[in-house]
């Protein structure tokens, strides 16, 4: 017999081959999607400055490396949340083994998109490189670091809004909605230093905020950050994330799995 941590060890593993598959094989051009998302944003984004002539107004790093680094980081924050809100929705024939629970596809999902994306990220720094543009991070320790929380962050809020969007279907259309807004008002693009201090003080209650700031001090030695990051404040929205999901999992399972 086995026992239940040997049961939920097989379950996810067997979602992980699942997931993967499904997220590579799915569709002929995933995987290049998942590379021509952020390197078409940036040939914009660097065109636009191109255009206004301020190509270089990122105090102690080059646009293109800040640019990369914000994006792939964000976007790993961005599939956490979404892919985990509609895990439960693409998995729900499997719960007729009683083996898997609906948190259990929300937390591979996970798994599978954090693995993607960091592929994705050695994949941009390795064509930056070749290009000419430094972009190996100055501190690899920290940078490691500060990607895992923002990778945690995602799947931590991942974990609440599949509860939430499978409950109440209109959340689910907000959160994509605010995706948008928050790549910009997270300092993705634009850098937030450059806003007025008021509004400063009102964004850095955003933790992608200071997930991203942390990471890019960590590429770029001299760069100089938005006043106030915080990384403590980051891992606070983690674990609470995380404790919040969780608990809301336990309290609807037999619901989510009902639906």
């Amino acid at each position: 017999m086995r026992n239940s941590l040997q049961v939920t060890w097989s379950v996810w593993r067997a979602l992980f081959l699942r997931e993967a598959v499904a997220r590579t094989t799915g569709d002929r051009f995933a995987w290049f999607w998942m590379l021509a998302e952020p390197v078409l944003f940036v040939m914009i984004m660097v065109a636009v400055r191109e255009l206004l002539g301020r190509i270089r107004l990122i105090v102690g790093a080059e646009f293109v490396p800040w640019l990369i680094v914000g994006l792939t980081a964000f976007f790993l924050f961005r599939e956490g949340v979404l892919r985990g809100m509609g895990a439960i929705e693409a998995n729900r024939s499997l719960f007729a083994y009683r083996q898997v629970h609906p948190v259990d596809p929300v937390l591979v999902r996970g798994v599978v998109e954090g693995i993607m994306r960091t592929l994705v990220l050695f994949i941009l720094m390795f064509g930056a490189t070749l290009l000419g543009y430094d972009i190996i991070p100055a501190d690899p320790l920290t940078a490691m670091v500060a990607w895992v929380s923002l990778w945690l962050l995602g799947a931590g809020a991942g974990l609440v809004v599949s509860v939430v969007a499978n409950l109440v279907y209109e959340v689910g259309i907000i959160i994509r909605m605010m995706m948008l807004p928050m790549l910009i008002l997270s300092g993705v693009i634009i850098p937030l230093q450059t806003l007025p201090y008021q509004v400063q003080q009102y964004l850095l209650y955003n933790p992608v905020v200071h997930g991203l700031e942390t990471l890019r001090l960590a590429f770029f030695e001299g760069y100089k950050s938005l006043s106030g990051v915080d990384f403590a404040y980051l891992w606070y929205w983690i674990i609470g994330c995380f404790v919040l999901g969780l608990a809301l999992h336990l309290r609807f399972s037999q619901r989510l799995k009902a639906q």
